[in-house]
């Protein structure tokens, strides 16, 4: 008996995917995808910078199915391949805006009108991109995504003290950089 793709669970979806059904892969991606996305527009705050980081997610997770151990929670491997992604493609566009200057090009950018209550909250993303690696992650893990601390530090492979001391020097780094952008 065949279980619809809709209505099987993840391990289900997994197992199947392991051995090869790429419908049962299909339908992972699909159910994730969504989630995927969101942690990277967070990450990221360029909704196609988003799309480039969900597509090499969903790509990595094609090539790293069959070697997923299973002894988290999905979400948590999906979380730490999806910053992975993220990190990897700050490099490479770090590494690509020092091409570009030493060719002596700008690089442009959009900024989107909003209302005063969603450029709030994107000048505070604005100001948590900014801050380091680590920090960032946990801020977008906790605050972004309302995982607990304990889940968080799963997800980041640190100890939950270590992301509880990232939250607290990150908010007091954030309330410094929204003063410097007079939102406080």
């Amino acid at each position: 008996m065949m279980l619809d793709d809709g209505d099987a669970s993840d391990a289900e979806l997994i197992g199947r995917a392991r051995d090869g059904d790429r419908a049962a892969f299909g339908a992972l991606v699909e159910r994730h995808y969504d989630f995927v996305h969101r942690v990277a527009w967070r990450w990221s705050g360029n909704r196609t910078d988003a799309e480039d980081i969900a597509q090499e997610v969903c790509v990595r997770m094609g090539r790293s199915i069959r070697g997923w151990r299973g002894e988290g929670a999905f979400s948590t491997w999906l979380y730490a391949m999806t910053l992975n992604a993220a990190r990897d493609m700050a490099r490479k566009s770090a590494r690509e805006t020092v091409k570009t200057q030493a060719y002596g090009s700008e690089v442009l950018t959009l900024v989107q009108a909003s209302d005063d209550a969603d450029e709030l909250a994107e000048d505070l993303w604005q100001c948590v991109r900014r801050l380091p690696d680590k920090r960032r992650e946990a801020v977008l893990l906790v605050y972004g995504e309302g995982l607990t601390h304990a889940a968080t530090a799963d997800a980041m492979a640190i100890s939950e003290a270590t992301v509880s001391w990232h939250i607290h020097e990150a908010k007091k780094r954030l309330k410094v950089l929204m003063r410097q952008a007079g939102e406080v």
